[in-house]
């Protein structure tokens, strides 16, 4: 199957170079410079993934508009923001917008196309969860982890969860019952530039994926000023 990518820069050069990675990893790209013809190219054609910038020409925060235009008519789409813009209010911002993953400039071109392979392989799988459960499992409790495919479920129903937050409840669920610290939170993410109220935004969104499903939901302890802990439900 081939995927679509498209990639939202308006640096000609690091549009060109973002574009040459992609195609050199077998994806079709459409590529635009700008929010307004980006939004006029992806109405006609949805993409399977949305690389975006958020400073877009004179508009400081077009990318995130895009974003939440985007999602709003695909909520499924993942959309990795690709920026300068490092601090963790812009991060924060990206997230609760539903952005799958926010990574810094420069980034590795090889790195890049990896991440977006990995993204896609996710979103295969929460369209196909049925298949993903032939995988080996371990179960915690109500929590059902399979790592391979990276798919968490939770009283057998499948969690919506970004590649960060798989990682991250991963992690937490890994010593249930003893608390995690921000700082091993932070390696688990294997993203750069991560602070404590980055991780407890992420934990956030994490918490209302569960009680979207199970408004009980009560399993995920916050430590202050240290981290966090997994109480089996």
């Amino acid at each position: 199957m081939t995927y679509t990518i498209a990639i939202v820069e308006d640096d000609p050069d690091q549009r060109h170079n973002y574009c040459a990675a992609m195609e050199k990893k077998g994806f079709t790209v459409n590529a635009y410079a700008d929010r307004l013809s980006a939004q006029q190219g992806m109405a006609d054609q949805t993409p399977d993934l949305v690389i975006l910038d958020i400073m877009l020409g004179h508009e400081v925060d077009a990318g995130f508009q895009l974003c939440r235009d985007l999602l709003a008519s695909n909520p499924t789409l993942p959309v990795l923001f690709l920026t300068e813009r490092i601090d963790e209010i812009d991060q924060i911002s990206g997230l609760r917008l539903g952005a799958w993953d926010y990574q810094p400039k420069p980034i590795s071109l090889a790195f890049l196309a990896e991440r977006v392979a990995s993204l896609l392989r996710l979103k295969e799988i929460r369209l196909n969860p049925e298949g993903s459960r032939l995988q080996k499992s371990k179960q915690i409790g109500q929590l059902n982890i399979q790592e391979d495919a990276m798919v968490i479920s939770w009283r057998g129903k499948v969690l919506d969860l970004t590649l960060t937050e798989f990682r991250l409840l991963a992690r937490l669920v890994r010593s249930p019952g003893h608390a995690t610290a921000y700082e091993t939170m932070m390696k688990a993410t294997i993203q750069q530039y991560v602070t404590n109220n980055t991780i407890n935004t992420h934990m956030r969104n994490i918490r209302r994926k569960f009680t979207t499903i199970d408004p009980t939901f009560d399993c995920i302890h916050n430590e202050y000023g240290f981290g966090y802990r997994w109480v089996n439900g």
